[in-house]
């Protein structure tokens, strides 16, 4: 172990947050070992603004419940215990045993279901996956712990795994997914002998709850490097396993990847202006591949059951998010009409402004006319009166119909 005191790193305690320096101290205070412990070191050693705090601890998760009224443990597979200050929760979790230990219980590919199996700080360290998340920082002396080079790696922006890669990527599939988001994020270069594991166990993800999937899918790309992780999800094959019904659709259709692509762009620079992002919009892009051959009303409804139901399978989307989806994309035959009372109909839709953002989307990508987004556009920001003349102006004159001639 390589131990960094406090004047040789610099972590503060006035970046912690007081309520993880409120659950340090009253676990040390009880006779309990506490670390700040995972992201919220490195980000602080990164000088960024950490996510979240998480806290590494002695004391077991009943213990940690006696210690403070304001928890509730949570978990069957890892046992943990959250702590409630208002809408802030403090992760605590108890020292894990070795990967050795004999209680754990894995599955036939050696994926772990079962790790309520405690240990020392030194088996803890060895248990977290990359060297980057594995730095304590001790609240009794305010020194760093490092068992496995974390804060040389951290410096030569370079994130390692602890341990065998086809054993620790196999115990918990979803490390794919996170050494993806986490060389994304943070602009490092994912170590040589992880590489090819990466590219050849992404069908390990296959074997993970559709839900924890879902909320994997959003960590990769709500962090504002969006589109870096698009490249690397591909380059290591992975976005097809997270999207298996439009992933081999990349191959053939470059409109679509150019789609992708600057969906991504707009999804970074809206995260880095502080603008929300809806999950309704993001996995409408992400399956607009299957969608983009259904042309009428009927065959747009049809196919979204096809392709929500597809992806479902692998990744489970909540109706507070599908339907929405449903909306933007149905509404994009409808932009094309422009005459009549449909388009004023249309600008007072509840979904009009993210079925707006991708028909643009669409049009700067070339798969749709851009004259018809710029109508659009313009008819949002002229008067009440203007609006009623743009729509007149693209009304048809109907056909003259003359009399049948009588033969002579």
């Amino acid at each position: 172990m390589t131990l960094i005191p406090r004047p040789d790193h610099t972590i503060s305690r006035t970046n912690i947050s007081p309520h993880a320096l409120k659950v340090l101290y009253r676990l040390k205070k009880a006779g309990y070992e506490a670390y700040l412990v995972g992201g919220g070191v490195r980000d602080l050693l990164l000088q960024r603004t950490p996510k979240d705090f998480d806290i590494a601890t002695s004391a077991h998760p009943e213990e940690v419940n006696r210690v403070f009224r304001n928890c509730r443990l949570i978990g069957r597979r890892f046992r943990l215990a959250h702590i409630y200050f208002g809408h802030d929760v403090i992760e605590v979790a108890t020292f894990r045993a070795s990967e050795h230990a004999e209680k754990r219980l894995t599955n036939q590919t050696g994926r772990i279901l079962h790790d309520n199996v405690y240990g020392t700080l030194e088996e803890d360290a060895e248990r977290r996956d990359f060297t980057v998340n594995a730095i304590y920082y001790n609240i009794a002396d305010f020194s760093l712990c490092d068992f496995s080079g974390g804060y040389e790696h951290l410096q030569a922006k370079q994130l390692c795994l602890i341990g065998d890669p086809d054993t620790r990527f196999r115990e918990d599939p979803v490390r794919l997914l996170r050494a993806v988001r986490f060389a994304a994020k943070l602009d490092f270069n994912i170590e040589a002998r992880c590489i090819e594991p990466i590219k050849t166990l992404g069908h390990l993800l296959q074997d993970i709850p559709s839900a924890r999937l879902f909320d994997e899918i959003l960590k990769l790309f709500l962090h504002g490097s969006a589109f870096a992780t698009l490249q690397m999800l591909r380059q290591y094959h992975l976005f097809e396993q997270l999207f298996p019904g439009v992933g081999p659709i990349l191959k053939d259709d470059q409109q679509f990847v150019a789609f992708l692509e600057q969906a991504m762009r707009n999804t970074d620079e809206r995260v880095q202006a502080g603008k929300p992002v809806t999950p309704a919009f993001l996995f409408a892009v992400f399956l607009w591949g299957g969608m983009k051959q259904a042309q009428t009303p009927e065959a747009i409804q049809d196919q979204c059951e096809v392709v929500i139901k597809q992806q479902q399978q692998r990744a489970s989307i909540p109706r507070r998010i599908t339907h929405p989806m449903r909306d933007i994309w149905s509404m994009q035959s409808r932009f094309l009409q422009r005459v009549g009372k449909r388009p004023l109909r249309l600008l007072s839709h509840p979904k009009f402004r993210a079925a707006y953002d991708f028909f643009l989307l669409r049009a700067s990508i070339g798969e749709t006319d851009t004259e018809v987004a710029q109508w659009w556009t313009d008819l949002q920001t002229v008067s009440d009166s203007d609006k009623r003349k743009m729509v007149e102006s693209h009304h048809k004159p109907r056909a003259k119909k003359y009399p049948p001639q009588q033969e002579s």
